[in-house]
């Protein structure tokens, strides 16, 4: 790469430390890489975290996102032009309120509709009807394929104790980008 051409990693690195930024990554999810992940969250966790419960929350949600995305990345078979469908997006932020954590990955446009279906029913239902949706679908004995049983997005809501916020982004015909957001409030009561 010339000189001409380089990024200003600097001014990248200015962006990341102003949204406070605590890990970023791109490229394939393996569980060699989910190991690291949450062994460098849990030990920055540890040193910037004073309260006990909001540590266990922000890593028991990263444990379920990444989950998340081994599972429904291991089962991608489809081609995007320009860029591996088998690449998350993972970032990982905080500021004086809390911790967002974010995740990214492809889907095949006929999932779209299903898991926008999922989430809003979640997003809509109150704190006493997610304990007992996680109940109901925990019992009914139903697991997918990749070992879930859509308790992924509820026990996610659960622990944050807030709405799950989502975009799809058309790359093409077939596919979308799935950008999940998840905020994390500093020192709120823990969901059991």
């Amino acid at each position: 790469m010339s000189q001409s051409a380089m990024i200003d990693y600097l001014a990248l690195y200015e962006k990341m430390h102003e949204n406070n930024i605590m890990l970023t990554f791109k490229g394939e999810v393996s569980v060699d890489l989910v190991n690291s992940v949450l062994k460098i969250i849990e030990d920055r966790l540890d040193r910037i975290e004073e309260d006990r419960k909001t540590r266990k929350k922000v890593y028991n949600i990263l444990v379920e996102c990444l989950q998340n995305l081994c599972n429904h990345i291991d089962s991608t078979d489809f081609e995007v032009t320009g860029y591996d469908s088998k690449t998350a997006l993972l970032i990982i932020e905080t500021d004086m309120k809390g911790y967002s954590v974010v995740t990214g990955n492809y889907v095949p446009k006929d999932k779209v509709e299903g898991l926008k279906t999922r989430i809003d029913e979640i997003n809509s239902i109150s704190k006493d009807e997610l304990r007992a949706l996680y109940k109901r679908t925990l019992n009914n004995g139903q697991f997918s394929e990749k070992g879930g049983g859509g308790l992924g997005f509820i026990d996610i809501a659960r622990k944050s104790g807030q709405k799950l916020k989502y975009t799809f982004q058309k790359v093409n015909e077939e596919i979308e980008f799935f950008s999940l957001q998840i905020d994390i409030p500093k020192g709120d009561k823990e969901e059991e």
